[in-house]
């Protein structure tokens, strides 16, 4: 038998897990997605205020540390809970 890190199957345990939320129903599927097109609306909300391109486009990449932020806020969440 292969030896395996218990820290790295509590990794895959919670990534795995992403696709239980999907049988609860359409808002989980919908809060994904909203997540996945985060950074393109606030370069598009930037870019109709007017700011420069330059600005829009810094906001918009500060929105992926963001969306970083949360997953990995749920993963540690996933992992104190198999714990």
């Amino acid at each position: 038998m292969i030896p395996v890190d218990p820290g790295t199957v509590t990794t895959i345990r919670a990534i795995d897990e992403g696709s239980e939320e999907l049988f609860g129903g359409l808002w989980p599927f919908i809060k994904r997605t909203l997540m996945l097109f985060l950074p393109l609306w606030v370069l598009l909300l930037c870019w109709a205020a007017g700011l420069p391109n330059i600005v829009s486009a810094l906001f918009s990449g500060l929105s992926l540390s963001v969306i970083v932020a949360i997953e990995r806020y749920k993963l540690r969440q996933i992992a104190r809970k198999d714990n």
